[in-house]
């Protein structure tokens, strides 16, 4: 199954996510720590009329990284331009988006760990000197031309910080990490979204939608969409918990948000291989799904459940995941029950080394 096809992808689908954006920090709901930070960022460089430090936003997909880039544009009363790392081809893109910023403009780059190698090396001297560094030319006829750039500020957006060179990650003065959104949070954004769409919203239906969200915001408003439509064919006058249950119960979405890919991925384990431990590739191959889908998009709300274990031998289940299931633990488990390591009983040697 591709993500792509997934209800609860946290994957952009475009003007359907863009409804429900909040348009103002105040208005944003959860991240207090980085909101709380931002704030003060942002207000610090309008007092100075500077251009704000680069800000580099890491974390899942459907966090809220490219909200809080078009709201820190709108806070700071500048303009907003926004690409993608597999966009910017060539030198030349770059520098055709570089040159055309105004003062303080911010250039919001999605997935910036996918950018050109080429490409990143023209970056540095942009984000450092605020200069385009280019090579004009071929062979000895060849020359170095620099062009003066506004003062702007790059904010850039990753889901995988390990992929991103250091010299590029230590070039982002304000690095932002964003976590998972807690069920009380996502319940706040369930029910703003229900009053943006007009529709009556109950407190344990907004509840319901919010335990299934798999901790995304964008997720939580994919299933309100959805779980509007049943209400609407039903002639339900308000969402409660049941018209919720029975809406996401239909779409395969279960009590802890898992679809039916992520219980293949569990029951193969469990069922195929006693638990585990199974490695990455043979999941893959028997899931027919790439094995970058599962480690990115399917694993690691399991992981965060604690129904899996990434070891060095392969995942395994743990019982938590046996109990989802509805399965008991097989006496042949090698998960946490396994006895540790003891070295109490090793004797070192009388003589030295020589």
């Amino acid at each position: 199954m591709s993500d792509a096809r997934r209800l609860i992808s946290p994957d952009s689908r475009g003007d359907e996510d863009n409804t429900l954006r909040p348009q103002r920090l105040e208005d944003f709901v959860g991240q207090a720590a980085a909101r709380a930070n931002l704030k003060v960022f942002i207000e610090a460089a309008k007092a100075r009329g500077e251009a704000l430090d680069h800000v580099l936003f890491v974390g899942p997909p459907g966090l809220g990284k490219t909200t809080l880039a078009q709201i820190m544009a709108r806070e700071l009363g500048v303009n907003f331009r926004s690409t993608s790392g597999p966009v910017i081809a060539k030198a030349g893109d770059l520098a055709a988006l570089l040159t055309n910023l105004e003062e303080r403009d911010v250039l919001f780059i999605d997935e910036i760990h996918r950018l050109n190698p080429a490409v990143e090396e023209i970056l540095y001297p942009a984000m450092e000197d605020f200069q385009l560094d280019l090579i004009i030319g071929e062979g000895p006829a060849a020359r170095s031309v620099k062009i003066d750039l506004s003062r702007f500020t790059l904010v850039a957006a990753t889901t995988r910080i390990g992929l991103l060179t250091t010299p590029l990650r230590d070039r982002f003065g304000i690095p932002v990490r964003l976590n998972f959104y807690t069920v009380e949070e996502l319940e706040l954004i369930v029910r703003r979204g229900a009053r943006l769409m007009g529709l009556e919203m109950a407190d344990d239906g907004a509840r319901e939608i919010a335990r299934r969200a798999r901790g995304t915001p964008r997720i939580a408003g994919r299933l309100l969409r959805r779980v509007r439509d049943f209400a609407t064919m039903a002639d339900a006058a308000r969402v409660d918990r049941r018209v919720a249950d029975e809406a996401l119960t239909r779409l395969e979405v279960d009590s802890l948000g898992l679809d039916p890919l992520d219980r293949r991925y569990l029951d193969l384990i469990a069922l195929n291989f006693g638990g585990g431990p199974v490695g990455i590739e043979t999941i893959a191959a028997a899931l027919s799904e790439p094995r970058d889908a599962i480690e990115d998009i399917v694993e690691p709300y399991l992981l965060q459940q604690g129904f899996i274990q990434r070891t060095p031998r392969g995942r395994l289940l743990t019982a938590n995941a046996f109990r989802h299931l509805g399965l008991a633990v097989p006496t042949t488990y090698q998960g946490a029950q396994s006895t540790p390591v003891s070295y109490t009983h090793l004797t070192l040697p009388t003589t030295p080394y020589v």
